[in-house]
């Protein structure tokens, strides 16, 4: 059958199978070893190792087959191709970044945007139309669970939905993502889903709505809920750089469903309104839908009346008209109108909308300009802003005043303050996104209105969020903190669930597993921002700011950095740009806000005076707007923020307004709490490229949204548990092929099957857990369990390949064979026909050979013959055996028939037998009924009893405490009536006493009118000097404080002068100074930054080179640190098992002394069955004689209760009739009471307040007197003073003009003083900075030429004697030739200076090689730590592996210990069980009795019932006989009496037949019940019998298991030994390791320093090497001068002899010679004085170098005792490798012991398996039956607890109605002791 091919749809839905399970791809994958590697383009790459290099591996790539080698942590794990393109990627066996990332982008490409990610759904923008939101797909959806349909938006709406209907709880669905990932879009789908699925419209047609068109005007709900969209798309959507339809506001959709899962009403709640947009915009982005719709779609009349102009001429559109590809402006406008009017919006309402936009773009076209001379903004031209009164419906005059000098409070005074420019533009502006921002609101509001109309109640909801992802831009402000906030939240309550959602899996499959709450994770991160104190987060902080006078932005961050500085989650960014920066390390990864306008941002400013005017706007609309503005930060906080003047005004207004932070904290945390009330499902939108293209991922980008979005968040949580979870069937169907043997054959259950499995794969115990249903994996397991599987395969496959091409060989080769013999056989044929064919006696063979049969007729007759008579024979034999067989026939007939009449009949009789076994049965059932019925009204009625006598005794209590009360009311009323008749008369006295003082009343009040006039007079004249007063007194302390100040800061100028003098002299001399330095040093830098810029880039180059290996070190140090903490936690773990182990020894012992007690106990119960039985029979003795008491008990006990009702209703009775006389008494005694009250306390009243009234009288006068007294002193005293001020005043007045022209004038000073010392303060800073620069160059290169110098004065030393003997020579020959001499110093001096600088240069390379050849070694010593250390390491991994493996197997032991403690547990139970069904099946023997008994009883009711009617029926009789008597007309009635008389008679044998049946079914279940007692005894003789065998298994099981147990105990003991041995070796081992460590490293450090001094000592050596040569050249040059001059000599003799012949005349010449020679030979004997100082100085120089040969020596001698260590020390470790080595056999041999065991351990089990499915099988049939009896109880019970709730239930409602009346009595008597009370105070 061909497969039906894909629709279109399902293309873009259904993953094609074929591709995932293609075996080429399997093999591909498990040939080359694929995995990931990391790549800037494609984010991970495919490749295969080729090669493993140490800690880095060689790769080929599998696009280009390029080769690459990458570092081994960097590469990933690659899933098998099973996982490709897999629906759930928590599903993917290797769960990381690449394989996620290549998952998505496989499914994108493909088509398939939607993906699950474990709770997410992670959606892919695809840029395109997909067909997958038809209804179509929407039916596909409906009523399908999330694992049976493809991923989709549908599916996890629909699954919400239902989960809602079934759980009744309330479900969420939260969408995150980025700008332009599809938020919206999918918010859309979901409510259009829901729109169809829940539509309480479902009957109704299309064409009706369609009908109804434009007349529609309310539209049906699900309508409503799609128009509420474009409405706030219009408002809230703009065209961003990302998206064309970007959201600027998070929703959250509150959709409400009544109990029947119908839309009730909707409920829509928004976040982070970005108001902003209003008025700035980027230059490709646009402003909000609504004002290009407006200014486009708006028609001539419409455009009028709301003053609307072209797009460039507005300045907020700052762009102008940007238009959306595919969407018309004017069109949009049409279906926004369309959309509001669906929603219940009026025409005016829509224009009074359409103004507020206008005048939103109107503001915008205000502009101000400044004054020339002044600050102060105006507004030239003011058309813009009539514009924006006439649409807001306020005065132009009014609203400029207010913009340009508006009013503020300061303190109590109100004053008009100017505005800047800027204050004006910026007051414009927040105008206008305050106007915007109240709109937006409003709408929302009638939105909300229009949605929640109905009537219905909502039984729950369904929520959607639509909010901003988590993005981290390059400046990021207030609103990125509050969204990044929001999402730390949602993420942690994903984490949450996730952990929830975990949990209940693991509790469900019943796996044990540490929980961990991932959700604290983030709790840092949230207390960081939102907690309010100690220590306040960054929010509160932000507040309390908010509140300081003159606080800014950067005092915010300094104070954000002294509190949270050393928070976890907090941090300084590092390279700070701004001082207003920090960073928050969150989920997602680190991200720089900068704080600028962070406090007007979360003040949210307005100006106070322009919302008081639009609040009494002449527009309803207006005003209903702006009617809350209480609460609305104005000018005046914001001025209090700027001065410091007042920091106590303040304080006042704490609490007027609450900021943004406060607002949107609270909205979050409303959020969360409905979020966290509800079931949420996780979807998350991601945007594949900025382009906007359709098939394009952008990998980093990618990956960057799944870290924000918390995908990646989501799988790292993942990774800590099982993610991959396999059902057992599927397990077992596709790894069964890697444990073959291991499962036997026959069926077995899917998890005995998969135990099997796993037990035979040999699988780490960490990596797998096995749950009821499912088996749970960790990471990458099945990924090696795939690999494995394809090598069997491949295994398998290679040996079928093997056997058929060996079957097809064989098979071809033998019929090759079968083929050449028949050849052979043809051929040999063949030759012998050809050689018979011509010969004649052939021929005539052929030709005689058929007349051969001729001779043989007559035998073949005879023959013939002999065969007919023996058939006759047989034929005869066979009649005579056919006539017995008939005769035998029809007998058996004859029998049958016979058998088939009494079969008839035994039918029948079974038949009527079975009847009866029926009717029995019911009649049975029904008896039991009645009987439960009986026992269940005796209980009932016995709690009845008792609960009536407990309510007797309270009645009776209650009855005495009443009369008690009553006889204390009736003397406390006799009291009070004689209290009455004492009152009145006192009443009387007073009302006499009242006239009078009446009278004298009226005399006081007149007098005090006269008094109270004369105040007032006095009082005005005093307060109104009071004021002039106050106001002198104001303007003195004024004056006073204002000319202190003054004089206070003309001191402080002129000091600050003087010292500003001072300092800029000693500035001026330094600065000359100064720069006399700078200009030598400069002069020296020049020359020396030539020289050493090479080098100091060699010198940087050396020090990164150090930099990177201290910071190798550092990492070094580090994981040796990690190590030793890791030890540590080893060792503590070391120590819980061990506590553990003495903890299982402990309950071992337990165990064992248990089991010697149940022994014990045993036996006591096997001897106790005989008493038992003896005992059983009294028991039933005493049971007849109770029951027989009860009998008497119960209706002696009847009798009683029926008096005891009599008696109780009696005594209600007369309380009730007492207590209603009570109540009537006491409203009389509470009337009268009353009245005597008012009565008093009027009187009272009016007594005290004569009484005060008079005394208040008698003081003011008093009062009055002194006071006029005083103010006529007063008076004249303060006209004194006022003259006094006046002069006083003139001369302030004077003095402050002249204060304020010094003032002015030293202000000026101080300006231009100011201005200079900025000046020299920069000058000095950048001087000061440059000599910084300076001094260091300069410390560095006097450093530097420190050290050239003390090597040039020491070379120079040596020169300068060398120079002395070079002068003496040349002394001679410079009278020669003196021109030579001074070209050779000339020369000299050069080559000196040159030789100089070359040496200190060689000298310099040297030292860099030297310590080039240090950093090398270094680096070589460095490499070898590190892997002495990796080796270590993996040492180390390997014991903790084998400690490990050793826990594995005491825990295996211990596991086998609890299982052999189970098993014991078992027999335990199984015995109490038997004992249990041994006890019921006695309980139920006497429950029959019972039965039968209570039958017995029934069937005597029945009688006496019988006798009753039969009494009734005389009755009955005799009335009918004195009815024929007393009556003639009796005629008619005598047929009706007949009539009833047969019915009665009919009733009476109807009766008898009853009772005869109850008798009958009587002696029946008499005899039932002697076979149940036959049956009893028999089942107990077995049940004995049972036991006894069952205990002698059990002993026997005991033997073996005790046997077991100690087997196991020596080997637990020989365990703990060996463990205890290794880590006694483990811990000599690490005790060697540090002494090694230590050791090695002082061998470093002491062969670094000796490495250090032979660098030295060589250098020395080379620097004297290089002397010593110098020495020698320079005593060669000497020895060829003293040459060259002998040479001279000679000649200048040859030259005297050949002038002897002129002595005469040559005589002074020969003289002169002669001196000469003298000369000469002088410096001869100084030259050879300079030769034996030379020598000298060669000796000293060699001993020096032998010096050092010994010094080398020495060293090397160190060196090699070194070395022996280091020998030594490695041996130790080879020591130690080996012992380890050794010690792991030893592991292995207690691994194949325990194995053995566990072999054993396995066949006991099977063993004891095979016993309890014996036992089980024996018990089952009795233990079904006893549970079905306990079924019936169980029901017997529920009935009862029924009534006995139902019996409660009215107890509490009478103790509650007990309770009234007892409370009632209380308040009676309470209020009788009150009147007591007053009746006492009354007299006194």
């Amino acid at each position: 059958m061909s497969k039906k091919a894909p629709s279109e749809d399902e293309k873009f839905l259904f993953v094609d199978k074929d591709l995932l399970n293609s075996p080429m791809a399997q093999a591909d994958w498990s040939a080359k070893k694929l995995v990931w590697i990391p790549s800037e383009k494609h984010g991970f790459e495919a490749a295969s190792v080729k090669e493993e290099r140490g800690d880095e591996v060689l790769v080929e790539l599998a696009d280009n087959a390029k080769k690459v080698t990458v570092n081994k942590d960097d590469i990933q794990k690659m899933n098998p191709p099973k996982f490709s393109k897999v629906e759930d990627m928590a599903e993917l066996t290797c769960l990381n970044e690449a394989s996620v990332l290549h998952n998505i982008r496989e499914r994108y490409f493909s088509g398939l945007i939607y993906t699950y990610s474990g709770l997410f759904c992670v959606v892919v923008n695809p840029y395109k139309m997909l067909p997958i939101y038809s209804e179509k797909i929407i039916d596909m959806y409906k009523g399908k669970k999330r694992h049976e349909v493809p991923p989709h938006i549908y599916s996890i709406t629909d699954n919400a939905y239902r989960n809602m209907m079934q759980d009744r709880e309330d479900q969420s669905i939260l969408c995150t993502g980025e700008s332009g990932a599809g938020k919206t879009e999918n918010t859309k789908k979901v409510i259009q889903y829901l729109a169809v699925v829940a539509s309480s419209h479902k009957g109704k047609k299309d064409s009706n709505a369609q009908q109804s068109g434009s007349q529609f005007a309310y539209g049906e709900l699900e309508k409503q809920l799609l128009q509420a969209n474009p409405i706030l798309e219009a408002f809230g959507n703009a065209k961003t750089i990302k998206n064309d339809n970007s959201s600027r506001f998070g929703k959250f959709i509150r959709i409400n469903f009544d109990v029947t899962g119908y839309i009730v009403g909707a409920n829509i709640e928004t976040y982070l309104l970005e108001k902003s947009r209003c008025i700035r915009q980027a230059k490709v982005e646009r402003a909000f839908h609504i004002f290009y719709y407006m200014i486009a779609g708006a028609k001539d009349k419409l455009r009028e009346e709301l003053l609307l102009e072209p797009f460039t001429s507005y300045r907020f559109l700052i762009a102008g008209h940007v238009q959306i590809p595919g969407q018309q402006d004017d069109e949009m406008y049409e279906e926004t109108m369309e959309a509001m009017s669906i929603m219940g919006l009026t025409e005016e309402e829509r224009i009074d909308i359409l103004k507020v936009c206008s005048t939103v773009m109107q503001l915008g076209n205000i502009e101000f300009k400044k004054e020339r001379n002044q600050e102060q903004a105006t507004m030239p031209d003011n058309t813009a802003a009539q514009k924006v009164c006439h649409l807001q419906g306020i005065n132009v005059t009014d609203f400029t005043r207010a913009m340009l000098t508006p009013r503020i409070k300061v303190g109590r005074e109100v004053v008009q303050k100017a505005q800047t420019k800027e204050q004006a533009d910026f007051a414009v502006e927040a105008l206008a996104k305050a106007m915007f921002e109240r709109l937006f609101l409003w709408i929302l509001g009638r939105v909300n209105k229009a949605l929640d109309k109905t009537k219905r109640q909502g039984a729950s909801f369904l929520g959607i969020l639509d909010i901003a992802g988590f993005e981290i831009f390059e400046d990021n402000s207030f609103e990125q903190l509050c969204i990044n906030y929001t999402n730390e939240k949602l993420q942690q309550l994903f984490n949450h669930t996730m952990f929830i959602l975990e949990q209940e899996e693991y509790q469900r499959e019943g796996i044990e597993w540490n929980f961990i709450d991932f959700g604290l994770d983030l709790q840092p991160c949230i207390e960081l921002i939102e907690r309010p104190n100690n220590p306040p987060g960054i929010l509160a902080l932000l507040d309390e700011e908010c509140w300081f006078p003159k606080a800014t932005d950067v005092s915010f961050v300094e104070k954000l950095m002294n509190t949270q500085g050393n928070h976890i989650k907090f941090a300084k960014p590092k390279q700070l740009k701004d001082k207003t920066e920090f960073s928050i390390l969150h989920y997602a990864g680190k991200v720089d806000y900068n704080a600028t306008a962070w406090l007007t941002k979360n003040m949210d400013p307005l100006n106070d005076n322009v919302t008081s005017l639009l609040t009494n706007s002449s527009s309803s609309f207006v005003q209903d707007l702006w009617k809350d503005t209480d609460r609305v930060v104005g000018l005046d906080t914001i001025a209090k923020m700027t001065d410091s003047s007042m920091p106590s005004a303040s304080k006042t207004k704490k609490g007027m307004f609450r900021t943004v932070g406060q607002l949107y904290k609270e909205s979050l945390a409303k959020l969360m709490t409905t979020l966290h009330n509800t079931q949420p499902n996780f979807v998350r939108c991601i945007i594949p490229n900025h382009e906007k293209r359709a098939g394009k991922l952008d990998a980093h980008l990618v990956l960057e949204q799944l870290r924000c979005n918390g995908v990646l968040e989501g799988i790292r949580i993942c990774r800590q548990g099982f993610p991959n979870r396999i059902v057992f069937q599927e397990f077992r169907q596709r790894y069964e092929i890697l444990a073959a043997n291991a499962i036997p054959k026959g069926f077995m259950d899917g998890k005995q099957a998969c135990c099997l499995m796993i037990k035979h794969l040999d699988l780490d115990p960490n990596l797998y857990r096995i749950g009821q249903s499912k088996i749970f994996f960790r990471t990458g397991v099945l990924a090696q369990l795939e690999e494995e599987r394809d090598m069997k395969i491949t295994v398998i496959i290679i040996a079928f390949q093997a056997q058929a091409r060996g079957f097809l060989a064989r098979r071809a080769f033998a019929k090759r064979q079968q083929q050449l013999t028949a050849m052979k056989v043809i051929q040999r044929n063949c030759a012998a026909y050809l050689k018979l064919r011509n010969w004649q006696w052939w021929r005539l063979f052929t030709k005689v050979k058929p007349l051969l049969q001729v001779t043989r007729q007559e035998e073949e007759m005879s023959l013939k013959d002999e065969e007919l008579q023996r058939s006759k024979e047989i034929a005869i034999k066979y009649e005579s055996e056919l006539k017995e067989i008939t005769l035998k026939h029809t007998s058996i007939l004859e029998e049958r028939n016979t058998l088939q009449e009494q079969l008839q009949a035994e039918t029948e009789l079974y038949a009527e037998a079975e009847e009866m076994r029926v009717r029995l049965a019911s009649k049975k059932q029904e008896l039991e009924e009645i009987l439960h019925e009986m026992e269940a009204r005796l209980d009932d009625e016995e709690e009845r009893t008792q609960s009536l006598l407990v309510e007797k005794k309270k009645m009776q209590q209650q009855m005495q405490e009443l009369e008690e009360h009553l006889e204390e009311e009736e003397d406390a009323r006799q009291k009070l009536q004689l209290e009455k008749v004492t009152c009145e008369g006192k009443i009387k006295k007073l009302e006499d006493d009242i006239l009078v003082m009446e009278d004298q009343n009226n005399k006081l009040l007149k007098e005090r009118k006269l008094m109270e006039e004369r105040i007032s007079d006095f009082s005005t004249n005093l307060a109104e000097e009071e004021e002039k007063s106050k106001n002198l007194t104001k303007l003195k302390n004024k004056h006073e404080s204002m000319i202190s100040e003054l004089e206070v800061r003309l001191k402080k100028e002129e000091k600050g002068r003087q010292e500003l003098d001072k300092a800029k002299r000693k500035l001026e001399a330094e600065s000359n100074d100064l720069q006399e330095q700078i200009a030598d040093l400069q002069a020296q830098i020049a020359d020396l930054k030539a020289q050493l810029a090479k080098k100091e880039e060699e010198l940087q180059n050396a020090l990164a080179r150090l930099e990177d290996e201290t910071a190798q070190k550092n990492n070094a140090l580090k994981k040796i640190r990690e190590l030793e903490g890791h030890i540590s936690d080893l060792q503590e773990d070391l120590d819980s098992e061990r506590a553990a182990r003495n903890k299982a020894e402990k309950i071992k012992r337990d165990l064992g002394e248990e089991l010697e007690a149940l022994k014990s106990e045993l036996e006591d119960t096997l001897d106790t069955t005989a008493t038992q039985q003896e005992l059983r029979a009294k028991r039933e003795q005493e049971v007849t004689l109770l029951k027989r008491a009860i009998e008497d008990e119960n209706r002696t006990h009847e009798s009683q209760i029926q008096e005891m009702r009599q008696k109780h209703t009696q005594a209600v009775e007369e309380l009730t009739e007492q207590l209603e006389q009570s109540k009537r008494v006491k409203s009389n005694l509470e009337k009268a009471k009353q009245a005597l009250e008012k009565e008093t306390s009027e009187l009272t009243m009016e007594v005290r307040s004569l009484v005060q009234a008079k005394q208040d009288g008698e003081h003011k006068r008093k009062k009055l007197e002194g006071q006029v007294a005083d103010l006529q002193s007063r008076f004249t005293d303060s006209e004194k003073q006022k003259a006094e001020f006046g002069e006083r005043c003139s001369k302030i007045t004077i003095e402050l003009e002249s204060v304020t022209n010094l003032l002015n004038e030293a202000e000026g000073k101080n300006i231009k003083l100011s201005k200079d010392v900025s000046s020299l303060t920069s000058q000095l800073q950048d001087s000061q900075e440059l000599l910084a620069e300076e001094t260091r160059q300069k410390l560095q290169f006097s450093t530097k030429l420190r050290q050239a110098e003390d090597d040039k004065n020491s070379l120079q030393e040596q020169l300068e004697e060398e120079m002395e003997a070079k002068r003496n020579v040349e002394r001679h020959v410079s009278t020669l030739n003196i021109q030579l001499s001074d070209s050779k110093k000339k020369m000299d001096e050069m080559t000196g200076n040159i030789e100089l600088l070359e040496e200190s240069k060689k000298r310099l390379q040297k030292d860099l090689e030297a310590a080039n050849t240090q950093f090398e070694e270094k680096a070589s010593a460095y490499d070898k730590l590190e892997k002495t250390k990796n080796r270590l390491q993996q040492e180390l991994e390997d014991t903790l592996m084998d400690l490990d493996n050793q826990r594995q197997n005491v825990s295996n032991l211990e596991k086998k210990q609890k299982k052999f403690d189970q098993m014991l547990a078992e027999e335990k139970s199984i015995s109490s069980k038997y004992a249990d069904e041994r006890d019921r099946a006695e309980a139920e023997a006497r429950e029959k009795e019972t039965k039968a008994l209570s039958l017995a009883r029934a069937l005597e009711e029945a009688q006496d019932s019988r006798e009753e009617l039969e009494r009734a029926n005389k009755a009955l009789r005799m009335e009918m006989e004195d009815l024929i008597s007393s009556k003639d007309d009796v005629g008619k009635n005598v047929h009706e009496l007949e009539k009833s008389k047969r019915g009665l008679e009919a009733q009476v044998e109807e009766m008898k037949t009853q009772l005869e049946e109850l008798e009958d079914e009587l002696q029946a279940a008499e005899d039932a019940k002697l076979r149940l007692e036959v049956n009893m005894q028999a089942l107990k003789a077995q049940f004995e019998r049972d036991l006894q065998g069952r205990d002698e298994m059990g002993e026997e099981k005991k033997r073996q298991l005790v046997k077991q147990v100690r087997e196991l105990e020596t080997e637990l003991e020989d365990e703990r030994k060996q463990r205890a041995l290794a880590l006694a070796a483990k811990k000599k081992m690490e005790t060697d390791m540090k002494d090694l460590e230590g050791q090695i490293e002082t061998v470093n450090k002491g062969r670094d320093e000796a490495i250090k001094q032979l660098r030295k000592l060589q250098a020395q050596m080379k620097d004297y090497q290089r002397e010593l040569e110098d020495a020698r050249a320079a005593r060669e040059e000497v020895l060829t001068t003293a040459k060259e001059s002998e040479k001279k000599a000679k000649s200048l003799e040859a030259e005297l002899m050949q002038l002897q012949e002129d002595l005469a005349a040559a005589e002074r010449a020969r003289k002169q010679a002669e001196a000469e020679r003298d000369e000469l030979s002088d410096e001869l004997a100084s030259n050879s004085s300079g030769k034996s100082a030379l020598a000298d100085e060669k000796r000293r120089l060699e001993a020096k170098i032998s010096q050092l040969e010994e010094e080398l020596e020495e060293e090397q001698s160190n060196m090699e005792i070194l070395n022996d260590r280091l020998r030594k020390s490695t041996q130790q470790v080879d020591q130690l490798n080996n012992e380890l080595q050794a010690e792991r056999s030893t592991a292995h041999k207690n691994e194949s012991a325990r194995q053995q065991m566990e072999r054993q351990n396995k066949e006991l089990k099977s063993k004891l398996q095979e016993m309890e499915n014996q036992v089980k099988s024996k018990f089952k049939s009795s233990i079904t039956a006893l549970e079905a009896k306990v079924a019936q109880l169980e029901e017997q019970l529920e009935q009862e607890s029924r009534e006995k709730q139902a019996s409660a239930k009215s107890m509490r409602q009478k103790d509650k109605k007990l309770k009234d009346l007892i409370m009632q009595v209380e308040e009676e008597r309470k209020q009788a002791e009150q009147y007591k009370d007053q009746k006492n105070q009354i007299p006194a």
